[in-house]
């Protein structure tokens, strides 16, 4: 295996395989810039180009610009509060707070530099799963993937407010988001519901104008209301000092950084689950870490750890994602599904021959998220300095060239006229919640997760009826469960029983 890792680094290292990466890097930082694209759409996009490619050179090609992708989806996130792509959203509660308190220069630098660290321990966490992934893989059958779902849900505590009026609130939204999430075809039958006779309803409502309409028009509004720029009236930070003082944050929270990428390698393991998961788990348990009410508060309002967090899962999950891609030809993720094309017009099949026969290739895609996440994340940091500064140009300048973007973006996820009335339909709904002080992240949280809940229940009650509930795992995540909804309780517990302040 020594040796396979290192016939794998020298087949990336090779002129023409690493011309590659460093061209499909290139694409995938201008898609990681321009929102709603996302990573998954381009390497639909650039699977045709592959076909006279060596296998290690497809593969360079493409994970080199799907990660990069990835990364740079925060740079929109935190500077205009647009998701670059729809998995970056949970960046965007604390990413772009921090960039209207003057640190935009900060977050940037806390966000790429804790997507470098995720991305190394998802790529080592690759390498290490590969000969012992089995087994683990195959203990999630659909019960264990339904509760583990429902852990997600769970994470709605922490992403509410403060007091009974703040959970109340956040449970609120997160059953809207799960009564969303179940418009359109129902699965199982085919049967239609809530689509008011409109075609476009009958795939359900699209994840990327749902969340560009909800996060980014309520701030354009807001920004425009204000007339200042998106940084207001504070005083400009020292840029480079910004972005080193965001690079120490991420090693101050080590910890905080290496458990949110553990989520992120967990969550991509296992299929189907997909980013948007792993990243508002992971915002949840930054939230959970805060020692009491008071450091709780200050999520939402431009807390770094906001930013760490989703930006270390945000990585490490594209290598948690490979592994049953690789190992069972069961794709992790959208994205993962996509390159299960490549390794077909490779004329590879994912199973045991990848780990055995093909084994340099699969540590070739080991290295070149490494490399290529190095890479980006150093370039990235070079320009950094002039990429923080559009948060001082005057709003009425940034408003319409971000306008732009929220509608492209939103447009290019279906390529229907209908995905602009969903934006702006959300957008309204977004910034009356903004005004009324309804959590907005329950929300996202109940619609990515209603369609795998609704699914994975479904399938366990025809296959096993209710003696799924008695599975072992199930009743670990089912105490799991638990812990995640009463510990925010459980760490106020000091403050009221002695009688609070």
């Amino acid at each position: 295996m020594f040796e396979a890792l290192i016939d794998g680094l020298s087949l990336v290292l090779q002129w023409k395989a690493f011309s590659l990466m460093l061209l499909g890097m290139g694409l995938g930082f201008c898609v990681g810039l321009l929102p709603g694209i996302g990573g998954a759409a381009t390497l639909a996009l650039m699977i045709p180009f592959v076909f006279k490619m060596s296998p290690a050179e497809a593969f360079a090609f493409l994970l080199g610009m799907h990660s990069v992708a990835a990364t740079t989806g925060d740079i929109t996130s935190i500077l205009f509060g647009v998701p670059g792509e729809g998995l970056s959203a949970a960046t965007v509660v604390d990413g772009y707070p921090m960039a209207k308190n003057g640190e935009a220069g900060r977050a940037l630098g806390a966000a790429l530099m804790s997507s470098l660290v995720g991305a190394l321990i998802g790529a080592v966490a690759l390498a290490l799963a590969i000969p012992v992934v089995r087994p683990l893989v195959l203990t999630f059958g659909s019960p264990e993937l339904f509760f583990l779902s429902m852990i997600g849900i769970a994470c709605i505590t922490s992403l509410s407010g403060l007091g009974l009026r703040g959970q109340i609130r956040g449970f609120a939204m997160g059953l809207f988001g799960l009564l969303l999430s179940t418009i359109g075809q129902e699965r199982q039958s085919g049967s239609l519901r809530f689509d008011m006779g409109l075609m476009y309803l009958w795939e359900g409502l699209d994840l990327v104008p749902v969340l560009v309409g909800i996060f980014a028009i309520p701030e354009l509004v807001d920004l425009a209301v204000r007339g200042t720029s998106i940084a207001g009236d504070r005083p400009g930070e020292n840029l480079a000092r910004g972005v080193m003082e965001g690079i120490k944050d991420t090693f101050r929270h080590f910890w905080l950084v290496v458990r949110c990428s553990a989520v992120g390698v967990f969550v991509g393991i296992m299929p189907g689950a997909g980013g948007g998961v792993a990243q508002w788990m992971a915002y949840a348990h930054a939230v959970q870490s805060a020692k009491d009410s008071r450091d709780r508060e200050r999520f939402g309002k431009g807390d770094v750890r906001g930013v760490l967090g989703p930006g270390a899962a945000n990585n490490s999950k594209e290598g948690g994602d490979l592994v049953p891609t690789i190992a069972f030809g069961v794709p992790g993720s959208g994205a993962m599904a996509i390159l299960l094309g490549a390794f077909m017009i490779m004329g590879l099949v994912p199973g045991p021959d990848m780990l055995s026969k093909h084994l340099a290739v699969t540590y070739s895609m080991v290295w070149t998220l490494v490399i290529a996440n190095i890479i980006s994340v150093v370039l990235s940091l070079l320009v950094l300095n002039q990429l923080a500064k559009v948060t001082y140009i005057r709003g009425g300048v940034i408003i319409p060239f971000v306008l732009l973007l929220v509608f492209v973006g939103s447009y290019t996820a279906n390529g229907q006229l209908s995905d602009l009335i969903v934006t702006f339909c959300f957008g309204v709904l977004g910034y009356l919640m903004v005004i009324w002080g309804w959590p907005r992240p329950p929300l996202v949280l109940g619609l990515v997760l209603g369609k795998l809940v609704e699914t994975y229940l479904f399938i366990s009650v025809s296959r096993y009826g209710f003696a799924w509930l008695m599975h072992p795992l199930v009743i670990v995540l089912m105490a799991l469960m638990v812990l995640v909804i009463v510990y925010p309780f459980l760490r106020e517990k000091p403050a009221w029983a002695g009688g609070g302040e």
